[in-house]
Formats: C-alpha cells, structure tokens, sequence
C-alpha cells in the first residue's frame, strides 16, 4: 500500500469527485479509480457507495482519512524539515512574460529559505521550453499549460491562471467587441502561441469581423503599438507595469472569455526529489504572495466589463 493512495483519498473527500480529484493532484481519473479500488481491496471495505450518479464516501472512507491525516502532516513535515540543506542547480526555464513579475520574487524566496539551492533561469517560448524538460536539458519550467491539460508524460503543476483580456487605444469608445474589431485593425499576439491561439478560436467563436496583418512576438510590443493608436489586441498582461509604461483602454472578458492557466512543468521521475519539493514551494509561495501584494491593485482606467463587451 503507497502512502501516495491516502493523499488521493484524502484528495477526493476534499474535492468531492474522482476527475476533481485527478485534476488536484494531476493523474488521470482511471489513476484516481484504480487506487480508490486497491485501497478498498487491502482493507477489505468500500469506500464510497457508488449506486449513485455521484460517488459518496461511506462512513469507513471519512475515519480512515480521519486516522492518516495527522501521519501524513507528520510525514511530510519530516520531509521538508528546514534542517536538512537543499543543495542543487537547477536550470529553470521561464517564459518571458513572467521573467520581470514571477522570477525575481522566486528568487528572492529561495535564497532566503534554501541558500544552497543554485536556480538558473532560462528564457522561451511555452512549447520550447516544455520540450526542453521533456528532453533533459532543463530541470523545470514555468510555461503556459496547454489547454487540454498537456502531455502525461510531465508533471503539472498548477502555479495560478490568468484571462485574455482585448486592450485598445485610450482614445476609443467602443464598448462592444463587435464594434470595436469592426472599426480598428487587429493586431495580433503570436499565432503559434497558446495565448494567439485562444484569442483565434475566441474571435471565430463569437465571429467578431477581424482584419490587420501585424503580428507581434512580444506583450510589450502589442502594448506599445495599441498605446500608440494602431490597433486593438487580445492577450494576456500578466506584468501590470505595461499598463503604466503604455497606458491603453481594457475590456474584459467576463466568464466568457479564455483563461491561462500557467503551471510549473517537471519529469515525473522528478517530482520526489527534494530539490524539486523545494522549487515546487517556493513557486506556489512566490505566486500567493504576489498575488496579495496586488489585490488591493486598482483596475486599469477604462476597463469595461465581459457583458458590456460582449452584446
């Protein structure tokens, strides 16, 4: 019996299904199934009654989970005890967008908690820097997750998500997206990237009428030319100093429009090394603390809403 079979059983009473189980601690729900069924054989007990459209956990799942939670906490504080040195190098690939925001936060928190811990960044695009994992010659990457969830012969782990959002001029006025295409040129972010991608398939979906034919490599850039008046743009803004260096008019989405999801990407051989665990935390903590130090951020001047802009 693996210890990791408890923390899946502890993952589906917590998220309530097998598949939101899967999707928390990234396998696949057969995965999550076939363990749920060796944990039942070894103890000899259900552990959910599944005569139901939905799985429910019997009595015996809630006080066996019950039993392990504090062996578990008690495990993995053994695990990540601080004084055992996490001595590496790591080479980190990060894609641009997020070089200015993520990593200098990343940075900061690894040297201050593991000093031995060598972490080397690197630059790319997602899809170079995902296959340079899968090849061996990174260790890791903070990359843009495709949307179906990506290759299983990776680790995924989920770091936060991010919307497109459509940007224009600060001198215009329309608020709906249909007219705002309409009326002025689309400059578009990377077509081969997974954000150009979403704003494509979000375009055809709601038929916006689009023309233009500059195409940018770079969120500056797109910033710069729509700051400037050339056009409008759909994309990403994780960096919120682009609003100030180019000041334009946003529209969000709403729950219509695409969401990113970005994600620490790594070999699954890998994922129990402490050295990992370590990058792994100070990912997750990097990200939770950038997120509160921006969430009193005021939104950019013109933003209008998703129902607004989508009539």
């Amino acid at each position: 019996m693996k210890i990791d079979y408890f923390h899946t059983l502890a993952a589906v009473l917590q998220s309530g299904s097998l598949a939101a189980a899967a999707q928390q601690i990234n396998i696949t729900p057969s995965a999550v199934s076939m363990q749920m069924k060796l944990m039942e054989q070894y103890f000899g007990a259900p552990l959910f009654d599944r005569s139901g459209p939905h799985v429910r956990p019997t009595p015996f799942a809630l006080t066996l989970a019950a039993s392990m939670a504090p062996a578990l906490a008690e495990i993995e504080r053994l695990r990540r005890r601080e004084q055992v040195a996490v001595q590496a190098t790591l080479r980190v690939g990060v894609i641009d967008s997020l070089q200015p925001t993520l990593m200098p936060a990343i940075l900061s928190l690894a040297r201050e908690r593991y000093p031995t811990l060598d972490l080397r960044p690197l630059r790319g695009r997602s899809a170079e820097l995902t296959g340079a994992v899968k090849a061996g010659t990174l260790d890791a990457a903070i990359v843009a997750q495709p949307e179906r969830g990506g290759t299983q012969r990776l680790a995924w782990r989920p770091l936060f998500r991010t919307p497109l959002i459509v940007i224009a001029p600060p001198g215009t006025h329309e608020a709906d997206l249909h007219a705002l295409f309409a009326q002025h040129e689309w400059i578009r972010f990377d077509r081969d990237s997974i954000t150009g991608r979403m704003a494509a398939r979000f375009a055809l979906l709601h038929k916006l009428r689009t023309h233009g034919e500059i195409e940018l490599h770079s969120a500056q850039s797109v910033f710069a030319m729509v700051s400037a008046g050339l056009g409008v743009s759909m994309l990403t803004a994780p960096d919120p100093r682009l609003f100030m260096g180019y000041p334009v008019r946003t529209l969000e989405l709403g729950p219509l429009g695409p969401v990113m999801q970005m994600s620490l990407v790594l070999r699954p051989a890998d994922v129990e090394r402490r050295a990992m665990l370590a990058l792994c935390e100070v990912c997750t903590d990097a990200v939770a603390r950038l997120h509160h130090k921006g969430a009193g951020a005021a939104k950019p001047r013109g933003a209008a809403s998703g129902k607004r802009a989508l009539r």
